[in-house]
């Protein structure tokens, strides 16, 4: 583990500057001599990704969630979203499409699937959805390696026609008179990753966003099946437990790092949450399955 979880470009790469409606394709196993399959947990703060398991099976996880796949499987993970995976090199690869989140914020008025929540699928391998997203993601290949004129604007178009599709498999696609509470939910997030750690009041975030104790609460419960406290309350349980599981920091710097001064308290907080002492979760909880205890 590392003092602190790594944010890249494509993974293995450093973070750079990224042009206006960036798109990057390319396959998992076009960098096995950087990963060997084993893909550390690690972020992207300035991109989204599609990931389409073409072949072969193996276990990814999503922030503090596990899962095993096998192919056809497909997830969006939008910027700042900690992720990873594990697979056999020989028998497994997918195609990762990179979105900048400058050429994302277009893409979202096209496209059914809220862009600030990750989502992966893995069943349903019957689904005759998945062989048109093969062929989208098929072609977005194509069209990057050959690079012809007007390449950007393709991919950008099927990009939203991909992750429609994906929000069609996870069957939770919001509906056009939804999308305003979604707006709404998206930027309580996107405010949230930003002050969950200064202990902001409800109030606080109501008169950033400009709207109602009402219309907030409705559309977070909407968007996240959350109170607007709890959804606040999960962030910061959430960093509490990426901080746990991905870095080597002491619980009461990882408390501090959360808005939390006090370590007793902090130890009170992330139990009543988990059923387990900070120490204990972290020893009991792995990124590579072998849990003993799985509460949280």
């Amino acid at each position: 583990m590392a003092d602190r979880i790594p944010s890249f470009f494509v993974y293995g790469e450093p973070d750079r500057p990224l042009d206006v409606g960036f798109i990057h394709v390319e396959t998992v196993m076009a960098r096995q001599n950087v990963h060997l399959g084993q893909v550390g947990a690690h972020k992207h703060d300035q991109l989204a990704q599609i990931t389409y398991w073409t072949k072969g099976y193996g276990r990814y996880f999503l922030e503090d969630s596990f899962l095993d796949f096998s192919s056809p499987a497909v997830s969006f993970v939008p910027s700042g979203v900690v992720h990873g995976f594990t697979v056999e090199p020989s028998e497994t690869d997918a195609i990762v499409v990179s979105i900048a989140d400058s050429a994302l914020a277009p893409i979202q008025g096209l496209t059914l699937l809220p862009l600030d929540l990750p989502v992966i699928v893995a069943e349903g391998a019957d689904n005759p959805l998945w062989q048109r997203l093969a062929d989208i993601m098929y072609r977005m290949t194509e069209e990057y390696r050959e690079g012809r004129p007007g390449m950007e604007k393709m991919l950008a178009a099927l990009a939203a026609a991909a992750l429609t599709d994906i929000a069609r498999l996870a069957h939770d696609g919001p509906s056009v008179k939804r999308r305003g509470q979604f707006v709404l939910a998206t930027e309580l997030r996107r405010l949230v990753d930003r002050h969950f750690r200064d202990n902001w009041p409800i109030e606080s975030y109501v008169a950033a966003l400009g709207t109602t104790p009402h219309l907030l609460a409705k559309a977070c419960r909407e968007a996240f099946g959350l109170s607007a406290k709890e959804f606040i309350t999960q962030r910061r349980l959430l960093e509490a437990k990426r901080l746990l599981l991905f870095t080597v920091r002491s619980v009461e710097d990882i408390g501090y790092e959360i808005g939390i001064r006090d370590p007793a308290y902090f130890s009170r907080f992330f139990r009543l949450h988990t059923g387990l002492s900070p120490s204990e979760w972290r020893t009991d909880y792995r990124p590579d399955g072998r849990s003993r205890a799985r509460s949280g």
